[in-house]
């Protein structure tokens, strides 16, 4: 998959004195395709290959088409919610989805999505809630909103019950991860996506790398769709040193190194002299090491797994620089929502979950090893 996969992986199947392809399990094959997400760009480049058996190829055009009609779909509705959030004076800039795919692959259809992120100030969360309660979203839930809960979370999640179209609001970039960079600056960099005639943002190219590199890393890469991207963008040209000052400065910089090399080592990209600082010392490759743990075992993340629960906490926690570690340590101290649902109280006694937090966490460990 990863030979395939590589740029020049054309040109070596054009080479007559080229290795043969090994014994495969195509289902095993295949089955690494679907969970990594990445059969769009191998049906694209393998359509008219003599290696890949006619029955293979079919399954991947199925999944192909699939997601074409899937990537027109959740473009026709990033245009509809966009241009409804503009109209009431609200700046949305499309963090992936249908953008992406055109930015880096120069197709809408070879790239997966499963739904619309959308970045939005901090102010304008609750307008922008109301609009897509308006566009006929519905809330999917999630963290009861108490105590400065958008400090504790980073986006929240709409679905439309007739198209199923998923949207995630968001007011962040990422959670847990130290600073970032404001609203209005990510603004002023951003650009107009090409895929629309009407005005589309999304990120400029250090910020959108910056973006991409901390959710993969979030993630674990345990989707190779997000190294891909990764790849790709390395590929088109970016401000290397702009971006390595930027990343030192949000803290950010060994992640960076991690993607990077994990990139070099399975997609063979190209990693300019100027990215040199994002791979000094041994923290990156230690990072790296740690994600193929979550890359080579197609791991599910639902649902929870024990062990596998104990392994990523222990691995976030491993992204974070010292002083990230630390703020994390100290915003612990800090009433959470889990909190109101393990002790639930009034509303005016809510002050009392500061000085009962420590007795608080400690009966939700109780409850949840019971």
């Amino acid at each position: 998959m990863l030979a395939f996969m590589r740029s020049d992986a054309e040109a070596r199947e054009r080479r007559s004195d080229g290795p043969p392809v090994p014994h495969i399990d195509w289902n095993q094959f295949l089955a690494l395709v679907r969970h990594h997400r990445v059969y769009p760009q191998l049906y694209a480049r393998l359509k008219a290959s003599q290696l890949i058996p006619a029955d293979v190829l079919q399954a991947l055009h199925g999944d192909f088409m699939r997601n074409a009609f899937q990537m027109l779909r959740l473009s026709g509705e990033m245009e509809r919610v966009c241009a409804e959030l503009r109209e009431r004076g609200i700046r949305p800039i499309v963090l992936k989805g249908p953008v992406l795919a055109k930015e880096l692959y120069g197709d809408l259809s070879l790239r997966t999505s499963k739904d619309l992120d959308v970045l939005v100030p901090m102010a304008d969360v609750e307008a922008a809630e109301e609009r897509l309660l308006g566009l006929g979203y519905r809330s999917d839930g999630g963290a009861p909103r108490v105590f400065n809960w958008k400090w504790k979370v980073h986006h929240i999640s709409f679905t439309h019950p007739e198209t199923r179209v998923q949207v995630e609001l968001h007011w962040r970039l990422n959670s847990d991860m130290g600073k970032e960079p404001p609203f209005e600056e990510l603004w002023r960099r951003s650009r107009r996506s090409p895929l629309s005639k009407r005005d589309v943002h999304l990120l400029g190219g250090e910020d959108l790398f910056m973006y991409l590199v901390s959710h993969g890393a979030r993630h674990g890469w345990f989707r190779l769709r997000w190294l891909a991207d990764i790849d790709r963008l390395a590929r088109l040209g970016l401000d290397w040193g702009m971006l390595a000052a930027m990343m030192r400065r949000y803290g950010c910089l060994q992640l960076g190194g991690q993607a990077l090399t994990l990139a070099a080592a399975m997609f063979g990209t190209p990693v300019p002299p100027e990215a040199a600082p994002m791979l000094a010392g041994g923290h990156r490759r230690e990072l790296a090491e740690r994600s193929l743990y979550f890359i080579q075992d197609m791991v599910s993340f639902a649902p929870a797994d024990k062990e596998l629960d104990r392994v990523y906490k222990r691995y976030l926690f491993a992204l974070k620089t010292r002083r990230q570690k630390s703020a994390y340590l100290i915003s612990q101290l800090y009433p959470s929502f889990r909190d109101t649902e393990a002790l639930p109280l009034p509303k005016p006694l809510h002050f009392l979950y500061f000085p009962l937090r420590p007795f608080v966490w400690l009966w939700r460990q109780v409850k949840q090893g019971a």
